[in-house]
């Protein structure tokens, strides 16, 4: 699914996207790990902070591999055509794409049935204002 760049969920102060958490880290290493501001890479409108250059590099050369889906955004909420802040300690990832929602409630919803969720998230998403 295709990030816009006017539906990135990003901090007010600094334009942060994922509250500054490396998104490549999901997928190196299995957990959220914090990025660093010496690390920053612009993209899709908003800034991208990652724990080392590799982890930069790797987004830069293909960051729709990595962001996460919806921005960013819940993607629960996305699926109920509503935009809910993303925690990004509240993560998965589902057929090589990353996911996170609101908190570990929302999820346990999103979990009873990540398939049709992501496939109403996807039917949304396009139409979200």
């Amino acid at each position: 699914m295709e990030t816009t760049q006017r539906k990135i969920n990003k901090t007010t102060f600094g334009n942060v996207a994922l509250k500054g958490y490396d998104p490549v880290a999901y997928f190196r290493e299995g957990k959220p790990v914090k990025g660093r501001k010496e690390f920053t890479l612009e993209y899709a409108d908003a800034n991208w902070q990652f724990a080392n250059s590799r982890n930069r590099d790797l987004f830069a050369a293909g960051p729709e591999k990595y962001a996460p889906q919806y921005g960013g955004f819940c993607a629960w909420g996305i699926s109920q055509a509503k935009f809910f802040d993303g925690d990004p300690e509240v993560w998965k990832i589902t057929e090589g794409k990353l996911y996170v929602n609101y908190n570990e409630e929302i999820e346990k919803i999103w979990e009873q049935d990540i398939p049709s969720f992501i496939e109403k998230a996807d039917h949304n998403w396009p139409t979200l204002e």
